[in-house]
């Protein structure tokens, strides 16, 4: 994080606002280095703490320290001596696969690889280049992030189904749909092992590792991070993985994946989160080779976000959609389907 230096007066260098966070009412009091770590990207708290000592993070205005403790409704803005990379999106003719269209918003099937937003290491081919190129005056998302007609977002490397704001209004009345907890959102996942008991719901605060920022973990400690339900049930055991059906209550960073791996069952070649090994049965001849064939087949985790239901910000209308599995989920789900048939003969 750049942040002006002593010798630096602010009618030599302007200063650029990056980011703007309102604390959410049911915020609860925690160090605002701490609650940066968790709002904003490839933010170190050396860094935050950095930028609050040269004055370029305000609360309501104000000049603040690393030990305020933030509350409801603050304002929190983060300036620095360069114009945000991202206010300038390119458009690029990027196809979009999209399954429902009107005036308000859009429905699209996202592939797995795709960025949803421009960030650091990820300026272009992003599902924002996209949009912008194929829509006109996408609203923003909360926050006036350069994010346009984003509700909400899953994985780069997660498929499926997302929701798009056409209008401003579309985006305010979704926006309070996801922070109600009232959009129906239903991920098919391939997990190692099967979940004991077969069904059931993950709770706990998801907040970043301190060993590793990029993975998130469940504390019991609310001050750690944010509260976090998954329901999942158990749709297909295939004796060494499941096919697991997971609903989302809430909609935290990288939720399932950190849930899954918490009971011990992480997604099937999750990388991040150690799925990317043999996690059940012996690793060797034969069944390791197999096991390596099926990671090929799905370069990324055993993720897809197959149906999602909301009602329409005017007609008042329940909507509700459904996806087929991606071809490289369905190649790895039947390959370990053939095998368990062909071990029970």
């Amino acid at each position: 994080m750049v942040a002006e230096t002593e010798d630096e007066s602010p009618e030599d260098d302007e200063l650029y606002e990056h980011h703007r966070i309102v604390v959410d009412k049911g915020q609860g009091l925690l160090r605002i280095d701490r609650f940066l770590m968790d709002r904003l990207q490839n933010a170190t708290r050396t860094k935050i703490q950095a930028a609050i000592d040269v004055e370029s993070v305000r609360v309501n205005g104000n000049i603040t320290k690393a030990s305020y403790k933030i509350k409801p409704d603050d304002v929190i803005t983060v300036s620095l001596p360069h114009p945000p990379r991202d206010t300038d999106i390119k458009p690029e003719n990027i196809p979009l696969n999209i399954v429902f269209e009107d005036d308000e918003l859009l429905v699209l099937n996202k592939p797995a690889g795709m960025v949803v937003h421009p960030a650091h290491g990820n300026w272009d081919g992003t599902l924002v280049n996209a949009l912008v190129y194929h829509f006109q005056n996408l609203p923003t998302s909360r926050n006036g992030a350069i994010r346009p007609g984003l509700a909400h977002r899953i994985d780069k490397d997660t498929s499926g189904l997302m929701v798009i704001a056409k209008t401003e209004y579309a985006m305010t009345y979704l926006a309070r749909q996801f922070f109600e907890h009232n959009i129906e959102r239903t991920y098919n996942a391939l997990v190692w092992g099967l979940p004991d008991p077969t069904d059931g719901t993950i709770t706990g605060y998801i907040g970043r590792s301190i060993r590793d920022r990029k993975v998130q973990v469940i504390y019991d400690d609310e001050s750690k991070g944010k509260w976090a339900i998954t329901h999942y049930k158990t749709l297909e055991s295939l004796r060494y993985v499941a096919l697991v059906q997971c609903n989302l209550e809430t909609g935290r960073t990288h939720q399932i994946r950190a849930h899954m791996k918490h009971i011990g069952h992480p997604l099937f070649n999750d990388a991040m989160y150690g799925g990317d090994r043999i996690l059940r049965g012996t690793p060797v001849g034969t069944y390791k080779a197999f096991v390596d064939n099926a990671f090929k087949l799905i370069p990324r985790q055993a993720l897809h976000a197959k149906s999602l239901g909301f009602t329409h910000p005017r007609t008042r209308q329940w909507l509700q959609f459904d996806s087929d599995l991606p071809d490289d989920f369905q190649a790895a789900l039947d390959k370990w389907r053939k095998k368990t048939t062909n071990d029970d003969q």
